[in-house]
């Protein structure tokens, strides 16, 4: 685990960059996402005759697990998504909001292993 300020919550580092690793980090860290990431697991990978889907599941659920592990960072990106979706009349504005939560997504799809 990370230090952290205080006042500030401990974000857990990423894990290894494996699908078991990832699961096992969402498990202790950020269940509420392992109900859909085993579901995903199930449809897309391990009953599939192919495995060149590992590598978008992976991508998938390393920037979902990069967010998730942060609950600030997670509500950030939440709350955008929220008011593009449901409070914004304004199209250009919702779009500004969409953009700002796809920026974050593609960053935490960067994250390395460790950090």
């Amino acid at each position: 685990m990370t230090t952290a300020a205080a006042g500030e919550p401990d974000i857990p580092p990423m894990p290894a960059r494996t699908p078991k690793a990832l699961r096992e980090a969402i498990s202790r860290h950020a269940p509420q996402l392992l109900t859909d990431f085993d579901a995903h697991w199930k449809r897309y990978v391990a009953d599939a005759y192919d495995t060149s889907t590992v590598p978008a599941f992976m991508a998938r659920w390393w920037a979902e697990y990069a967010i998730a592990r942060d609950p600030r960072l997670d509500a950030h990106v939440t709350a955008l998504e929220h008011r593009a979706a449901y409070e914004c009349t304004d199209p250009a504005e919702a779009k500004a909001l969409l953009e700002e939560a796809s920026n974050i997504r593609h960053m935490a799809a960067r994250a390395e292993p460790g950090r």
